[in-house]
């Protein structure tokens, strides 16, 4: 479990592709290494991953973590290059104040960069998700102003959103902007996006209690209780 709260910035220094997946090295991480063990979960760019090697002195601190398939088919991370800096937030202990919002840090899928406007200090960016497949619905229903999204791991407020267009809006103010990669990226790059996991629990428990596992929504819970009203009255 993440916060959202991104602790550190690190840099790509070591990228291997494989059949498999691929291997990540990330240099300067040292600040948040001092706790670190083979088998942690660190979230890079808000995708969870497991370190799987680590050295807190050179290149400022390093860590590698592997990526199979469906993290980079899912992610950003297979963009990611050499020198390029990634969001890095450690996996919250028991122990800390919970500062931004439950993160699971299970990336739900990428969205794009459509603009990038200022208003006053801070940065106003709207982003335009894609079009839902079968196998990946529609994220919107889980999209609310005022809502959570984590977006590159960042817990961020949602500012404003248009179905019809498929896009939504954060507001970054000039600390937010000074400590994550978000303001760096170019209109038209993908971020990586997870809505909020709550939202995602109550929207399925409603439409199971709806009805809709069955398949038969609102529409055939009034069709059955008004048979069974006209049935207590004899009206067939």
């Amino acid at each position: 479990m993440f916060t959202g709260l991104i602790e550190h910035l690190g840099t790509v220094s070591s990228i291997k592709h494989d059949e498999g997946g691929c291997t990540l090295v990330i240099a300067k991480a040292g600040p948040i290494l001092g706790d670190c063990n083979t088998g942690d979960s660190i979230a890079v760019n808000g995708a969870c991953l497991t370190v799987t090697a680590f050295e807190k002195e050179k290149e400022d601190g390093w860590f590698t973590v592997w990526l199979a398939n469906e993290t980079l088919d899912r992610t950003d991370l297979g963009e990611r290059k050499v020198g390029d800096q990634v969001n890095l937030e450690r996996a919250m202990g028991a122990h800390v104040r919970f500062g931004g919002h439950f993160v699971q840090a299970h990336v739900d899928t990428t969205a794009t960069i459509l603009s990038r406007e200022p208003d006053g200090d801070s940065l106003r960016i709207t982003f335009q998700l894609p079009e839902p497949t079968p196998a990946r619905p529609s994220l919107l229903p889980y999209i609310i102003p005022k809502g959570y999204i984590a977006i590159d791991g960042t817990s961020l407020t949602i500012t404003g959103v248009d179905d019809a267009r498929r896009t939504f809006s954060v507001m970054l103010i000039t600390h937010t902007q000074e400590k994550i990669t978000l303001p760096q990226k170019a209109i038209g790059a993908k971020v990586n996006i997870e809505v909020d996991m709550v939202g995602k629990y109550v929207y399925k428990s409603v439409q199971a209690a709806l009805g809709g596992e069955s398949g038969e929504g609102v529409k055939g819970l009034i069709e059955r209780a008004v048979e069974d009203i006209l049935a207590k009255k004899g009206i067939k």
